[in-house]
């Protein structure tokens, strides 16, 4: 596997993985908050996730791929569709089966 699709592969289980992190944020954190309050804390949670990933990410990339701009766009929009998408799972489930 290239190094290219080795990054992409991590980023859809961050992306998974950041989902369940902010649904679980969402159900027992921000849950006193409105309900587009909640939404925009998870959105700023999934970034500075995404963006923590990139710089641990980096020095283990740096010499696998030539353009550096490359490790930080890889990814980006399955990344963000992948956590949408599992956000919307995870939190319907804990209102099914926590509430």
């Amino acid at each position: 596997m290239t190094p290219i699709v080795q990054l992409y592969c991590l980023r859809v289980v961050l992306g998974i993985a950041a989902g369940a992190i902010t649904a679980t944020l969402a159900q027992f954190v921000f849950g006193s908050a409105t309900g587009v309050t909640s939404l925009i804390n998870c959105v700023t949670v999934s970034i500075l996730f995404y963006i923590i990933a990139y710089y641990i990410l980096k020095p283990v990339y740096r010499n696998k791929i030539e353009q550096q701009s490359k490790i930080l766009s890889t990814g980006i929009g399955i990344y963000f569709f992948a956590w949408l998408a599992f956000l919307l799972i995870f939190y319907t489930a804990m209102q099914i089966y926590l509430v």
